[in-house]
């Protein structure tokens, strides 16, 4: 029995010896096992994060993308618009280059535009001639007027113009005073565009043309004394328009 007890208490001791020497062995492999797991573990965070990292990168990129494309559909209409704007500021220098030099051509034009309506008027039929004269006057002071710009001295000088052109389209009838036999006489004048002026004293006892050529009223005969009444009617709009008998210049005369 003893023997036994004491076979038992080495067996005993043998296990647990084995036990101790396996655990010890066994301990350092575990150690290396939980070691391995943590590494795991941290490396499949960094790989979460890594992956959330990329997507976050490939959102911001594709954003980036969008804005990159729009800025260069921007760029290009830029570039079209400053095109654009280059071309008209090329129309705009060659415009104010002809500008400047028909700003030094209008003077000139102007002064010569109204030297030849001044010389119309003294080879015309002798009718407004206060009035005309003082109306070339008033141009002639705006061209010599340095704080008159040119556009306005030769806006002056085409008002003039026009204002002579429709006389040469109107019906006119005035009153005036004329010479009659070394005597000044009150007529009414009867103005037909350029072609014809006549004057009849206020008892229409006498009737009488106006001879460009000679520069002097001609009494015309009885004939004329209705046509030439009917014609101042006519003008004043006291009676219809109607056909005239009336003496009318010679054009050839007229440019002697």
């Amino acid at each position: 029995m003893k023997r036994l007890s004491i076979l038992t208490t080495l067996v005993m001791s043998t296990l647990l010896s084995s036990e101790l020497v396996l655990g010890d062995a066994i301990q350092p492999l575990l150690d290396v096992g939980e070691e391995r797991s943590k590494k795991e573990q941290v490396s499949q965070t960094k790989i979460d994060s890594m992956d959330d990292d990329t997507s976050l990168i490939v959102n911001e990129f594709k954003i980036v993308s969008k804005q990159i494309e729009g800025l260069r559909v921007y760029n290009a209409q830029m570039r079209k618009q400053i095109a654009r704007q280059e071309e008209r500021l090329k129309e705009i220098d060659k415009t104010m280059k002809e500008a400047q030099v028909m700003q030094r051509q209008i003077p000139p034009f102007t002064r010569r535009m109204l030297a030849g309506v001044e010389k119309s008027i003294e080879l015309d039929l002798p009718f407004h001639l206060a009035e005309r004269k003082e109306r070339i006057a008033f141009a002639k002071a705006a061209i010599d007027n340095p704080t008159v710009s040119p556009a306005e001295g030769l806006r002056q000088v085409l008002e003039t113009f026009n204002v002579e052109m429709e006389y040469g389209r109107k019906l006119d009838s005035y009153k005036d005073t004329i010479k009659i036999d070394g005597q000044d006489r009150e007529v009414n004048i009867l103005r037909v565009g350029r072609v014809a002026m006549v004057a009849q004293t206020s008892d229409q006892s006498e009737t009488l043309a106006y001879d460009i050529k000679s520069g002097n009223w001609v009494k015309l005969d009885g004939s004329y004394k209705n046509p030439a009444t009917k014609g101042i009617r006519i003008a004043n709009k006291l009676a219809t328009v109607d056909m005239l008998e009336l003496p009318i210049q010679n054009a050839e005369d007229a440019n002697e």
